[in-house]
């Protein structure tokens, strides 16, 4: 696109310098390494929240959403419908657990539960699994910057990596919670105004266009089809997409060291249920959007699907309409890869530097060891970014079928180690290797659509973890005290309170809060239905 602009690179401008200005102001507190990872654990709940929204949904929401929607329809949304779900999962049984640890990396809790291998295992999965997710952050933008620019892509990864990784150095993790916090609001300003104009623009208006579209079968969000190829379906979403997304924010270390971030475990809660919450809307927007654009361009194809929402920005002609854009995007894809720089450099100094090259250092060595890495990653992450320039599917799938290769191994270790009498170090590892080769034979040979692949590792690798556990250590007479019972025992045994300003800071244990969660996700369903049947 030539002609951008004086005023759309003004926008774009502004951004980036204040970012790297919030980076540097924030830089002024953080004196230690704990400082860098836990941001003194004074964040407010809600910026916390914020922050998580912003690390998922992502430059990959704004362009891959309507690009995934408008190849496969409004059935693609019961993909994301399961985060009230997976929301109450997770702060009920496993958030806690990191909480009370004290410790920024999640990966410590498996070494006291089963050993150092098991911890250096799991950390390595989580790295190499975020090294092709930040490419694809790159990736985004990159394809924004050169549509508008002309740039060339590789160039504008530099770019993009360079001020991401300039103020996660500086700020660490409060420089990315306040900075998603920044760039959320520009996202949605962008979406919101988008959506606007595209509903204004289309030739029947939008009630002609959802009669159409509905005539296509593109609005219709219940898929029922039992076919396991297809990816869209509500058995999918609700079953396989509950277990991987209990997994992104139950032992993810890139979302759930955000929430050690938090004043206390009701804070840390309350910011994962604002995504709970909010996540609904969020993909109803961008996948609206996605089906809308099928009726606004009649169905013709594209070259990358992922362009569609630039290609409408920049026809529709709305003065500093594509600066903005252009920079909500170039905002969520930072979001995520400065969260994403965050974690790995975190990882890769509790977990590997500090427990095999240094383990005497001073807080202020392993600081300047964590910006280091910081900008190392940086560097790698530049190979990936490449890689996929190459490719012209939605972003947002290809992501989601990387991350369910992993899924399976991360439940496996954690579900055991909270919930088994029997578990052993050996016995589990032997499950995530198998949990793998299940995944890699089915990828090669089996015609199955890869949400699946969240249940079936998971399946695979507990299974034969628990058996082999036993088969190699025997049945087990007490439980652990890192096991959800053991912990619960213990705070009965010593007479501690199992709740502050009114949460449980113990696993296993319902908040009154959090029964509203699967009220929620029937009330999306239902309103779903609703919609569906008033077209």
């Amino acid at each position: 696109m030539s002609n951008f602009g004086a005023l759309n690179w003004a926008i774009l401008i502004t951004y980036v310098i204040g970012n790297l200005v919030l980076g540097y102001c924030l830089s002024k507190r953080v004196e230690t390494a704990t400082d860098y990872y836990l941001g003194r654990r004074t964040t407010p709940w809600w910026a916390i929240g914020v922050s998580v929204i912003a690390t998922y949904i992502g430059a990959l929401t704004f362009l891959g959403g309507p690009a995934w929607s408008y190849a496969d329809g409004f059935a693609v949304i019961f993909i994301h419908i399961n985060y009230p779900i997976a929301i109450f999962i997770v702060i009920t049984l496993f958030l806690p657990f990191f909480y009370n640890s004290g410790c920024a990396s999640i990966f410590d809790y498996l070494e006291s539960r089963f050993g150092l291998t098991s911890r250096s295992v799991m950390s390595f999965v989580f790295l190499f699994g975020n090294f092709a997710y930040s490419g694809i952050m790159l990736y985004t933008t990159a394809l924004v910057l050169e549509y508008i620019t002309g740039i060339d892509v590789v160039i504008a990864i530099m770019i993009v990596a360079t001020v991401a990784v300039t103020y996660t150095m500086l700020g660490g993790i409060s420089a990315v919670i306040w900075t998603d916090v920044v760039q959320t609001a520009i996202l949605f300003v962008g979406a919101i105004i988008t959506a606007v104009l595209l509903i204004g623009a289309l030739p029947e208006g939008l009630a002609g266009t959802l009669r159409s579209l509905n005539e296509l079968g593109k609005t219709n969000p219940f898929e029922t089809s039992m076919d396991p190829s297809k990816v869209g379906t509500i058995w999918t979403g609700i079953v396989a997409m509950s277990i991987y997304h209990v997994v992104v924010y139950g032992v993810n270390q890139m979302m759930v060291q955000r929430t050690l971030t938090a004043k206390s475990i009701g804070d840390a809660k309350k910011a994962y249920m604002m995504m709970a919450y909010v996540a609904f809307f969020i993909f109803f927007l961008f996948f609206g959007l996605g089906i809308l654009f099928y009726g606004y361009y009649g169905g013709r194809p594209f070259d990358n699907e992922n362009l569609i929402v630039l290609e409408f920005v920049a026809t529709i002609g709305f003065p500093g309409l594509m600066g903005i854009v252009t920079a909500a995007i170039v905002a969520a894809s930072m979001s995520s890869l400065d969260s994403s720089l965050n974690s790995m450099a975190t990882v890769t100094t509790l977990d590997f530097y500090e427990k095999f090259f240094k383990k005497d250092g001073t807080t202020e060595h392993y600081l300047t060891a964590t910006r280091w890495f910081t900008f190392i990653w940086a560097i790698a992450i530049v190979v990936p970014a490449i890689m996929f320039t190459r490719s012209g599917g939605s972003v947002i799938e290809i992501l989601s079928k990387i991350g369910s290769f992993f899924v399976g191994a991360k439940l496996a270790m954690f579900g055991l180690g909270f919930y088994s009498k029997h578990a052993n170090e050996r016995g589990l590892l032997l499950g995530v290797v198998a949990g793998f080769v299940s995944l890699a034979y089915i990828e090669y040979n089996v015609d199955i659509a890869w949400p699946w692949y969240c249940a079936i590792g998971g399946f695979v690798s507990t299974a034969v973890g628990w058996i082999a556990s036993i088969l190699l250590g025997g049945f087990q007479q007490d439980y652990s005290p890192y096991s959800v019972k053991g912990q619960l025992r213990k705070y009965e045994e010593e007479g501690l309170p199992m709740m502050q300003d009114g949460w449980y800071v113990v696993a296993g244990k319902v908040d009154k809060a959090s029964y509203g969660l699967p009220v929620f996700f029937v009330a999306c369903i239902a309103l779903l239905w609703v919609l569906h049947s008033l077209i």
